[in-house]
């Protein structure tokens, strides 16, 4: 049996290696989110490590289909710096694992016009890189401006709460 002190250690250590996560801000400012799943990611060993560090970016990244096949594009995660022959391009494309029935559901769904497909957030679960989609429809200015408005009523409403 673990004494008290060793699972104070080991939980501590989990927390210590855990990742960061990365979130996409711009994807729920700039679209309304229909419908989310979360999907793999097929990575390279320095770009996991990039990407634990803290460094990689969704704000320009998006889904695309090729042969039955789902793939992220426009994703950057940076060189890692103890990275040396085996950094991969930055900008590369990288492969979505997903099922066959996801795929074509979400091909069906991205053919009505105006649907797109947008990363929201990158993660870590039990070692693995995941990345949790959003099926998106984009916004107009004035949805963009009256999601800004309600948002900036609500914080006021909180402020006089406080007090």
């Amino acid at each position: 049996m673990k004494s008290k002190q060793q699972r104070v250690t080991a939980s501590e250590e989990a927390r210590k290696h855990n990742a960061p996560t990365i979130d996409n801000r711009r994807a729920r400012h700039e679209y309304h989110i229909l419908d989310s799943l979360e999907a793999g990611l097929v990575l390279t060993g320095t770009e996991v490590k990039s990407i634990r560090a803290g460094g990689a970016s969704l704000n320009e990244a998006y889904a695309r289909f090729r042969d039955g096949e789902a793939w992220l594009l426009g994703m950057h995660v940076p060189p890692y710096k103890q990275g040396s022959f085996s950094n991969a391009d930055p900008n590369r494309p990288r492969k979505l694992l997903l099922h066959k029935e996801q795929i074509a559901e979400l091909q069906g769904r991205v053919s009505e016009k105006g649907l797109t497909i947008v990363p929201l957030r990158l993660y870590f679960t039990r070692g693995m890189a995941k990345v949790q989609l959003g099926l998106a429809r984009g916004k107009k200015f004035w949805d963009k401006r009256a999601d800004t408005a309600k948002r900036d009523v609500e914080r006021e409403i909180a402020r006089h709460v406080r007090r």
